[in-house]
């Protein structure tokens, strides 16, 4: 308060003023005649000559420049700040008493810089006095800061930016944000994705300044949260702004039209046009993290994304978003893929988007490998972080695609689009692409039976449960090429689990393939040993599963032969049924084997019966 007493403006009166106003015409002072009409914005003020030459250079040149040496009216066109501006100079220039405030200040700066209020013409003029308020009061205080800011929005940018306002307050800012922080010891603060604790904590701690700032204009907000970060401001700080920024200047966009049945894009309107500038300038605001561990809430950055699809933002806005949530998609739900389409005639969801996230969360996937390739540490097997980053992804993707199967208006295109952009090596089991593939048959009967063949291409039906595949021999709307692979892979591995075999020939057969071949170059040869190395674990694990799954079944076989022990004839009878099965796929010697030891058991049996 001492500093801002300092600037109450009063010099000396003349004596017995009184100030007196009126609708169309303002008289300063009522006793004395005044002998001058200035006219600004179409309001009429009655003065008088000699105050205001004392002080304005530019009204003692206008009387000056004037052909008739009487002038009685002059007009200031596209004064700063218009009349309630001039007022206030008028005011000084007769020495009255008003307050220079965080509100005013901006005004009177540049209404004293057109009107040449300079040092020139009188000591302790208004230019010196708007600029000692600035410098001592306004930029020693973040809420002063913003407030005269927010005064420059109304004002012309040419004329505030001449005179250094907007560069003042937003660099104080920054400057003053900075230091709180610092004092607060909250530099030290870490805030990551998993923990959204600590970014609630400093959205809490910052709060009282987030909310000062979000009533600026997207150009001087972008300003200071630029300034902010050069200055060095806790990362979790500023997207905790930039949320809340968003929350107070895009409330209710598309909140109609997201969802819209119709999916028609909304008219482009002034509002949607100010929303467009707004998403666009908060993506470049966000910090370019290429980590997994962003502090950038992933519901921020879908909600920022579904915004720009709804109000066309520019392609290199939308871009942005869409790397940054590719490259943490392991973390996405399955909810936040499902991103409404707002195109005339097309598919319900936005699978193009979707496309263009798994391409950036695969780029990432390459760039880790080559990394990690570089260093000569060997990290891509199962169970590791980037692996099962991969598989997660996979899971994720497979139950996007069940999830948009029914859509009618979904091409095969697009549905196959999602399948191919997803490595095989991304699935242990492709139970969960069956099961959308199913879907999709079902909700899309026309399709021709070439297409069926095309799209059932992409199961591996060795890489099938048991589950799936019994359901996928007795379902009808595969083609029966279909049918035949699944039932051909299931009679193997039954072959292979009876006969005790650890694997494959299919599997021996991608061993001895492993041979690059000579005419190969490095880089190829490179490449191709990477990707048989992956494959090769694949397959290892898969056999792992299965072996998992025999034992299961061998402990429920013993606790079903345990249970029936009791009845001879049940017992026997499914134990000659299960030694037939063996003998379906036996080797002629085992076919042998198999007719000697069923001639021991009948006779055994026989025995047993006789006893």
């Amino acid at each position: 308060m001492v500093a801002e007493d300092k600037h109450q403006l009063s010099t000396h009166p003349l004596p017995d003023s009184k100030l007196c106003t009126t609708l169309n015409n303002r008289s300063i002072f009522q006793d004395v005649a005044g002998d001058i009409t200035v006219v600004v914005d179409g309001e009429s003020f009655l003065l008088h000559k000699f105050p205001l030459v004392t002080r304005s250079g530019k009204i003692r040149k206008m009387v000056a420049d004037a052909k008739d040496s009487k002038v009685s009216k002059l007009e200031l066109h596209n004064l700063p700040g218009g009349s309630q501006a001039f007022e206030l100079a008028a005011k000084f220039c007769y020495g009255m008493n008003f307050e220079i405030t965080a509100g005013n200040v901006a005004y009177l700066r540049c209404a004293a810089e057109y009107l040449e209020m300079t040092e020139d013409y009188q000591q302790e003029n208004l230019i010196v006095r708007t600029e000692a308020y600035l410098d001592e009061v306004v930029v020693q205080s973040i809420e002063k800061s913003v407030e005269v800011l927010s005064a420059c929005e109304s004002l012309p940018i040419s004329m505030v930016e001449e005179v250094g306002i907007p560069s003042r307050c937003v660099n104080a800012i920054a400057a003053n944000a900075c230091r709180e922080q610092l004092a607060s010891g909250f530099s030290h603060v870490s805030c990551h994705e998993d923990d959204s604790a600590e970014l609630k904590e400093a959205a809490g701690y910052i709060e009282w300044w987030v909310e000062d700032l979000s009533v600026l204009r997207i150009d001087f907000y972008q300003q200071v949260i630029s300034a902010m970060a050069k200055a060095g401001v806790d990362t979790c700080s500023i997207i905790a702004s930039l949320m809340h920024y968003a929350q107070e200047w895009l409330k209710g966009i598309g909140k109609l039209q997201i969802w819209n049945p119709a999916r028609l894009r909304p008219h482009c309107g002034t509002q949607e046009h100010d929303q467009k500038v707004i998403i666009e300038a908060l993506v470049d605001l966000l910090p370019t993290e290429k980590s997994k561990s962003s502090p950038i809430p992933l519901s921020f950055l879908f909600g920022l994304l579904r915004m720009a699809i709804i109000v066309d933002a520019n392609i290199s806005c939308r871009v942005e978003l869409e790397r940054q949530v590719g490259c943490r998609l392991e973390m996405v739900s399955l909810d936040d893929l499902l991103i409404p389409s707002v195109h005339k005639g097309d598919s319900l969801f936005d699978v193009d988007t979707v496309c263009r996230i798994l391409a950036n969360f695969l780029q990432r996937m390459e760039d880790e490998e080559t990394t990690e390739d570089q260093s000569g540490y060997e990290s891509q097997g199962f169970g590791s972080p980037t692996h099962g980053s991969l598989l997660k992804v996979g899971r994720l993707i497979d139950a996007y695609l069940a999830e948009i199967a029914p859509d009618p208006y979904l091409s095969l295109q697009k549905f196959t689009a999602i399948i191919e952009a997803l490595p095989d090596y991304a699935r242990v089991i492709d139970d969960g692409l069956y099961r959308a593939l199913d879907i999709y048959l079902k909700a899309h009967p026309m399709i021709s039976e070439d297409e069926r063949n095309k799209l059932c291409k992409y199961i591996d039906c060795q890489k099938l449960s048991n589950e799936a595949c019994n359901h996928a021999a007795q379902n009808d709307r595969l083609p029966v090429q279909m049918t035949v692979r699944v039932l051909y892979f299931e009679q193997l591995r039954l072959k292979n689990s009876m006969s005790g075999s650890s694997g494959d020939a299919l599997f021996s057969q991608k061993i001895s393939s492993g041979i690059p071949s000579a005419a190969m170059s490095p880089r190829d040869t490179y490449a191709s040993l990477r990707r048989e190395n992956r494959e090769l674990k694949l397959e290892i694990s898969r056999l792992r599963m299965r072996l998992n799954d025999l034992e299961k079944e061998q402990t429920c076989m013993k606790q079903d032969m345990l249970g029936k022990s009791g009845n001879g004839k049940t017992f026997l009878t499914s134990l000659s049924k299960g030694i037939g099965k063996i003998g379906i796929f036996s080797t002629p010697m085992g076919n042998k084997r198999q007719k000697s030891g069923r001639k021991g058991k009948t006779a055994r049996s026989r025995r047993h019966s006789v006893s």
